[in-house]
């Protein structure tokens, strides 16, 4: 009875290996490793993962709020031509395991607490849905939710444009936390971070709103908007966007529901980009670019790399006592196949028309900050940072799960 009552006490488990490979000419660090947990007859709780032995970080998320966990992520650092076979462990013991986290999230309302500085917030929310044209803009705090990596911070407004604006750092570690993206001046003689785009009525960096044939249409005629955050690390941050009943352009034409989701590595500066629509979009036009900085030096492959490097102020010109001018780079990579036409700058942005869309289509955004203390200080070595950054997207690991042998 005892040795029964022992056995029905262990924790239900599923082992299996995952062997990553890559095939690159070029060595890659913190690549991320992805994949579909496999169905089991328990409830999955806990994952074990490692490698030769030692264990390696990772993280489990629940993609469609559920409650069950849909997909395993850890990072590796993998040399030219070689091969990994990682081990994993699912139990069912309900305990997730802790790792010092490298990427964080935030979403937050305006709060009437005064105990708190300025410029921070204390109600923290995961999820904020919108009606119609509703203008929730001016009460949640930095306008949308923030997601960083140690290299960089985003943010994304909760309104008609869901324009992408940036926070470059000096250091590379996280910060928001602390400065909930509008760092004090104390925190900033302590080096730390801040705004470093005047985003306006602009794309920001890759936005995706409608095109009417002629100019680029925000997202202003839709049934109701959501913003929430899907995962917050430690590998991590999934941040997304739900648009119900987008009328895109033209009144004919059907109101689609469009999900998009951002999707920041630790270790990365760049952002992935996934774009679902609730049937297909094939007869549909949108648009996407990025802000047309001042003193723009561009860059094109004209086969779907775009990027520019220059400065901009971040605050209007009657506030700019204090402050300066913020040198950057941005960077956009889209589908070749996605690319209708990759049209001259504007006034605002550096734009591209976008198609051929069916049901999804995945981009990527990176950015910089000349005021990194390691990282890149001219045109010519962001652009080039640029090239081999199209390589590396499109040198994907390869990733086969293999059954426990």
């Amino acid at each position: 009875m005892l040795v029964v009552a022992a056995m029905e006490m262990q924790a239900a488990s599923h082992a299996f290996s995952v062997e990553v490979s890559n095939s690159a000419n070029f060595a890659q660090k913190d690549a991320p490793v992805v994949i579909a947990l496999p169905k089991v007859d328990f409830e999955i709780g806990s994952a074990l993962v490692t490698l030769d032995g030692k264990e390696v970080a990772s993280q489990m998320d629940d993609l469609d709020d559920d409650g069950i966990f849909d997909e395993l992520c850890f990072l590796t650092d993998i040399k030219s031509r070689e091969e990994q076979i990682f081990k994993v462990v699912l139990t069912d013991e309900d305990t997730l395991r802790h790792y010092e986290p490298r990427v964080f999230a935030e979403m937050l309302l305006r709060s009437s607490n005064k105990n708190l500085k300025k410029n921070r917030q204390d109600l923290f929310i995961s999820s904020l849905t919108a009606e119609g044209g509703s203008n929730v803009f001016p009460i949640v705090h930095h306008h949308g939710p923030a997601f960083e990596s140690e290299l960089v911070a985003y943010r994304i407004y909760f309104d008609h444009r869901q324009t992408v604006d940036l926070y470059g750092k000096r250091k590379h570690r996280l910060e928001l936390r602390e400065t909930q993206f509008y760092p004090d001046a104390e925190q900033l003689g302590e080096g730390f971070g801040d705004d470093i785009l005047w985003a306006g009525d602009s794309f920001g960096l890759g936005a995706l709103w409608g095109w009417d044939g002629d100019k680029a249409v925000m997202l202003k005629d839709l049934r109701s908007r959501t913003e929430r955050v899907v995962a917050n690390g430690p590998l991590r941050t999934i941040v997304e966007i739900e648009d119900r009943g987008w009328r895109v352009c033209v009144d004919e034409k059907p109101r689609i529901k469009m999900i998009t989701r951002y999707i920041l590595y630790a270790g990365h500066r760049d952002c992935v980009v996934e774009v679902n629509f609730d049937h297909e979009v094939n007869d549909y036009l949108f648009a996407t670019g990025f802000t047309r900085i001042d003193h723009a030096k561009e860059f094109s492959d004209h086969g779907g790399l775009r990027g520019c490097w220059g400065d901009n102020w971040t605050v209007a010109a009657k506030d700019t006592a204090g402050h300066q001018r913020e040198v950057l780079g941005l960077g956009m990579f889209l589908p070749e196949k996605n690319v209708v036409s990759e049209l001259q700058a504007d006034a605002v942005n550096f734009p591209f028309v976008v198609g051929n869309i069916e049901k999804s289509m995945t981009y990527y955004i990176t950015f910089c900050s000349a005021k990194e203390e390691t990282g890149f200080r001219d045109a010519e070595s962001w652009f080039s940072y640029l090239r081999q950054w199209r390589k590396t997207l499109e040198n994907p690991l390869k990733i086969v799960c293999l059954s426990e042998r």
